[in-house]
């Protein structure tokens, strides 16, 4: 890879730019050192790196698409919700970059497309969470609009980086994984690309792929800043929101700092089905438990709670597990084929199956234990949508700060309570006696209705063979009669049976298809 040698204006160190890179964090005293074609200019200090879990660095080597390689530089980047999330810059041959973002678990891989002229740009102020986009051919959601800071940087960086500065960004969501990204500046970037594993790009360099990837990285243990106490951080790195187990004290766990916000009131008699700490396996994966939520929504004057528990896998990341009326979904981001709903529709086409509104309303917190990646507190509200086509879900939570708003997209799917206690080792979990959303409902197989029209037909066949015997020997047509009762009797019972486990399904549920008002 050719790289342009010079001093660092600041300390005289020797910088090293790799061809088509705009600006060079010195390695020796942290500034940022612009070049332009003439000279090379100091343009400030560069704030030290956050730590974060991410498996990535500088100097790694790898191939996509059969092109190989260099990871020369990275971006951290201060969401406007808080949390930091990295870019990490990619040099290909013949001075083409690609754009490498990891956040909350998930990668993109991200390259700029240049937008002709006559392909008009909405603007920053113009586009809305939900908003369509067409790209060429391609159409897009919106899912995300923000504004964040750049907060620190290191190695190559292809544009002008300039710390603290404003990025006003939109995100966009299209079909199989497509993801793109809206910068705005003087001008508008568009960057677009698709999600991909860290595994798909072959990368090699001294101590690659080293780690563990069972379950999280080394905890960190603390003391609380309010009473003292011993805590420990399983997600030190991601974390954002801490309780203390001893004061109920709410932290806030910015950038490994504790400090403290309020206390909470947590009632002694919130017991929670997986404690904090626990590990397991589930669906073929390590999970630890690091958070809990309790939510609930307002119906009629009427509370109906739920519980949340946080997971957290240093191989897929962060997932749910919800616990609602005894019944267990395991809850996990959905692909960018869902984000084509605005939340209005009735139903709605999904990975192959047609889902259907359950219900909409208004999720508030109530209590939070444990640690999260974002900075919630109780009393936080965001308003959701939920569809179902059982034993899958699909979920819509819209929140707003001052300066961003977004739609967070989950898919969640049936987990038995045998599965739950088999994969944490708990024992005695309490079992469901209604029917849930989406609860698979009974499956007898199909041999016994293939069966049922069959015998049917032969009884038939017989009495009419019989009645052609003679007048007096005659098959008797009660006979018949009652036998295709008989018959009829346990698949009827059955199909009676599934009739009325659908309709306890959607009995709490205000788009209910079997509503008689």
């Amino acid at each position: 890879m050719k790289r342009r040698k010079t001093a660092c204006p600041s300390c005289g160190a020797p910088i090293e730019f790799t061809v088509g890179s705009v600006v060079s964090v010195c390695e020796f005293c942290q500034s940022a050192v612009a070049r332009t074609d003439r000279k090379v200019e100091d343009i400030g200090k560069v704030a030290e790196l956050v730590e974060t879990p991410s498996r990535l660095r500088c100097g790694l080597s790898g191939r996509f698409n059969r092109k190989p390689f260099t990871v020369v530089g990275r971006v951290q980047y201060q969401h406007p919700a808080g949390g930091v999330w990295d870019e990490w810059y990619l040099a290909f041959p013949g001075g083409r970059w690609g754009w490498l973002a990891e956040a909350q678990g998930k990668t993109y891989l991200m390259f700029q497309r240049k937008l002709p002229s006559k392909v008009p740009v909405p603007g920053f102020d113009d586009l809305k969470v939900g908003t369509a986009v067409k790209l060429g051919s391609s159409e897009f959601s919106v899912t995300e609009r923000g504004v964040a800071a750049a907060l620190a940087a290191e190695g190559d960086i292809p544009w002008a980086f300039r710390g603290g500065a404003e990025h006003k960004f939109i995100d966009l969501q299209g079909e199989k994984d497509v993801f793109a990204t809206f910068e705005y500046g003087k001008s508008v970037s568009a960057y677009v690309g698709k999600e991909i594993s860290l595994d798909s790009l072959s990368l090699e360099g001294d101590g690659w792929d080293v780690l563990d990837a069972t379950i999280v990285s080394a905890a960190a243990s603390l003391n609380c800043p309010k009473c003292g106490g011993a805590l420990t951080l399983h997600v030190p790195d991601a974390s954002l929101r801490v309780t203390c187990p001893n004061c109920n004290s709410l932290l806030d766990a910015d950038n490994g700092k504790l400090s403290y916000l309020k206390t909470l009131a947590i009632p002694k008699k919130l017991k929670l089905k997986l404690p904090l700490g626990t590990e397991g396996k589930l669906l073929g994966d390590d999970y630890m438990v690091i958070g809990f939520l309790a939510r609930f929504a307002m119906y009629g004057g009427v509370s109906y709670p739920w519980q949340e528990y946080l997971l957290y896998s240093e191989k897929v990341g962060f997932r749910w597990l919800v616990y609602n009326d005894r019944h267990w979904s395991f809850a996990s981001p959905a692909s960018g084929e869902a984000a084509k709903n605005s939340g209005a529709a009735s139903r709605i086409s999904y990975d192959g199956s047609s889902f259907r509104i359950y219900d909409r309303g208004v999720a508030t917190v109530k209590h939070v234990l444990g640690e999260f990646y974002w900075k919630v507190e109780a009393g936080e509200k965001v308003k959701t949508a939920d569809y179902i086509a059982p034993p899958r879900m699909l979920s819509y939570e819209w929140s707003e700060t001052k300066t961003s708003s977004e739609v967070t997209i989950s898919e969640s799917v049936y987990v038995h309570t045998e599965a739950i206690e088999e994969g944490f080792g708990v024992k005695d979990l309490p079992r469901s006696f209604g029917v849930g959303p989406i609860q698979p409902g009974p499956s007898f197989g199909s041999k016994l209705f293939i069966t049922w029209p069959v015998l049917s037909i032969l009884m038939v066949i017989l009495y009419l063979a019989f009645a052609r015997v003679g007048v007096r020997q005659g098959a008797d047509p009660w006979l018949c009669f009652y036998g295709l009762v008989a018959i009829s009797a346990l698949p009827v019972g059955i199909l009676a049976y599934q009739f009325s486990f659908e309709r306890k399904r959607w009995e709490d549920s205000d788009y209910n298809p079997y509503a008689t008002e």
